[in-house]
């Protein structure tokens, strides 16, 4: 298989995780459920979309892949959040 093809396979698949959030945590940390289910501890407030910026920080870390590439797609003001990983 060509390899030019396999890419762009790859780039068009994308995942869909559900985060619960807790800003202004004591610690920063990721923990799975499974089923693409996770609980992220943040630091920073929910105020000026600062803990989102924190968050897609840490998946980007977490996943491996840059921060372009993650959208939220449901949840921006809430602590209940759908995230697409592209």
């Amino acid at each position: 298989m060509d390899v030019k093809f396999i890419n762009k396979i790859t780039s068009v698949i994308s995942m869909i995780i559900n985060v619960k959030v807790k800003p202004n945590s004591s610690k920063k940390e990721i923990e799975s459920f499974g089923n693409n289910r996770y609980l992220i501890y943040l630091k920073e407030p929910a105020e000026n979309n600062r803990a989102n910026i924190e968050l897609i920080n840490m998946l980007s870390k977490y996943f491996g892949i840059p921060v372009g590439r993650i959208k939220i797609k449901l949840g921006l003001t809430s602590n209940e959040k759908v995230i697409e990983l592209l």
